[in-house]
């Protein structure tokens, strides 16, 4: 569910018209709902309230804006983040240190002397390397970095193949084979308290299947660890819990989720940590952008609109799909190709979609644009980078101010050599 409904013919976030917003803050413009990141925030909390004592951390990378951030703090979450930009993020909209996990692959040292010097609550180690280094930090700052160790269970998650992290071939974690022998050593070494497993096997799931596949492994896993004598008091069981884009699209639900997580994990005996991102702030966001044009094609007409590819990137990147709408349909409806205005042939949304009517001036949103939006824009072809709105009942605010690109210009430096009339060497 979501709170992006017509209300006598045009569509509003909450109780906001979006024409409204388009007419004071301009278009492209990413549109949050705080009420449906509330929503989704209890509605995943109370699928897991058979698991005692669960840790929720919401995935940064998801939607890493300071104002969605406040949003799930007050929620109680915790933060999952793969950045020391991130962990500044999470801590400055008022996530506690200790309700934060740091995760991936590449944590530099400098990363990790700041998350000690932050006090997060714990490390999610991809390798042995990273634990010794994490270990020679810590101990060298004379403190102790609690760690809990990644595992690839080898688990195909049956979802896009570049948002899939469970796969042997995958980049995270240690092969779970050797990670019983890994958690040995690094339980002894100097600035690191072991003391659990993590696990993420892949984004946008479908199925709990492979999920559960997973976790059965991790279970095993930490019998294991178990029996060689040392202890495991954590298992972060990661997210990916996938959201309807399509209509008609039913994924498990998040009772669901925590029905199979309370069965399989029943005799743990840990405390469960969750990463839940897309599943919380997808569908709490929508891309509201304007026609430019309509073009005619050689099959059906272009629907050219000012978003673009560097705004929305996920059906560049992964074919993703975005449910495509008028925000004051008339239900008159056709066939259309709907791309930016970037100059890449990949700047398209969708091709062949039966979608509303439009023409030249009209309002239209991209739904499901919550989560991997706003985070993923970039500046190509210079343009702005995208503004993003929080609305709240029948108020809003801008959350995020839309970036020129003469600003990002203002960043660039001509070096004093270029500035001379000779510009064949200069004086060489």
């Amino acid at each position: 569910m979501d709170h992006f409904q017509l209300q006598n013919g045009v569509l509003h976030a909450e109780n906001v018209a979006l024409p409204d917003i388009a007419e004071a803050v301009g278009t492209p413009v990413y549109i949050y709902s705080r009420a449906t990141l509330q929503r989704h925030a209890r509605v995943f909390r109370d699928a897991l309230s058979a698991c005692s004592d669960a840790h929720l951390a919401f995935a940064v990378k998801a939607n890493p804006n300071l104002a969605v951030l406040k949003v799930l703090a007050s929620e109680g979450y915790g933060a999952d983040v793969v950045s020391g930009g991130e962990m500044v993020r999470a801590l400055k909209a008022g996530m506690r240190a200790e309700d934060i996990v740091f995760s991936g692959v590449g944590k530099t040292g400098d990363e990790m002397a700041r998350a000690l010097d932050a006090k997060i609550g714990q490390f999610n180690i991809e390798s042995e390397e990273e634990g010794a280094e994490l270990a020679a930090i810590a101990a060298a700052k004379g403190c102790i970095a609690q760690a809990a160790l990644r595992v690839n269970p080898d688990v195909d998650a049956g979802t896009h193949g570049k948002i899939s992290t469970g796969k042997a071939e995958n980049k995270f974690g240690v092969p779970i084979r050797e990670a019983a022998a890994i958690y040995a050593r690094l339980a002894t070494m100097e600035g690191l308290n072991m003391r659990g497993v993590a696990m993420h096997i892949g984004s946008q799931l479908g199925s709990l299947d492979p999920l559960e596949a997973a976790f059965v492994r991790l279970g095993a896993l930490i019998a294991d660890i178990r029996g060689n004598g040392q202890s495991v008091t954590h298992a972060d069981l990661g997210g990916g819990l996938g959201v309807p884009y399509r209509p008609g699209e039913s994924p498990p639900s998040p009772a669901d989720y925590g029905g199979m997580v309370g069965r399989i994990t029943k005799d743990w005996d840990v405390r469960l940590m969750f990463e839940p991102g897309r599943v919380i702030a997808g569908n709490a966001g929508v891309l509201l952008t304007k026609v430019i044009r309509v073009k005619p094609g050689a099959v059906n007409p272009f629907i050219i609109v000012d978003a673009a590819m560097n705004d929305l990137a996920r059906p560049a990147l992964y074919e993703a799909y975005h449910d495509f709408a008028a925000v004051q349909p008339d239900g008159a409806r056709f066939t259309a190709n709907i791309v930016g205005p970037v100059c890449e042939t990949g700047d398209t949304f969708a091709m062949g979609r039966e979608t509303d009517v439009m023409q030249a001036g009209d309002l239209a949103i991209f739904r499901t644009a919550g989560a991997y939006g706003a985070t993923m824009a970039s500046t190509y072809n210079s343009r702005d980078l995208v503004p993003e709105v929080l609305v709240d009942g029948d108020r809003y605010a801008v959350v995020a101010d839309r970036i020129m690109a003469g600003t990002v210009m203002d960043a660039e430096r001509v070096p004093e050599w270029l500035l001379d009339k000779d510009m064949d060497g200069g004086d060489a």
